[in-house]
């Protein structure tokens, strides 16, 4: 699904969002962790998992929320009832 947003009467921005596409467990732990005050590198360890692997899952969860940082991926989570 492509959704297309104004912003202040500026040029449109597209954005495409794949809600279609579902979060694994691991993305979701992510997910719920990255509302939270801790570093990517403190979620690993928390998680058990490397850096690199939580960037991966977060760079999945951005494209998958259609966000462009940590705070709009938290908002839009939050939007769809995710967190």
């Amino acid at each position: 699904m492509v959704r297309v947003e104004r912003a202040g009467g500026g040029p449109a921005r597209r954005r495409v969002v794949a809600l279609g596409e579902p979060f694994s467990d691991r993305e979701l732990e992510v997910l719920r962790m990255l509302a939270g005050p801790l570093s990517q590198r403190e979620i690993g360890a928390e998680l058990f998992i490397s850096l690199n692997t939580v960037k991966t899952h977060t760079k999945t969860i951005y494209r998958k929320l259609g966000a462009a940082d940590r705070t709009d991926a938290v908002a839009r989570a939050r939007e769809l009832g995710l967190l």
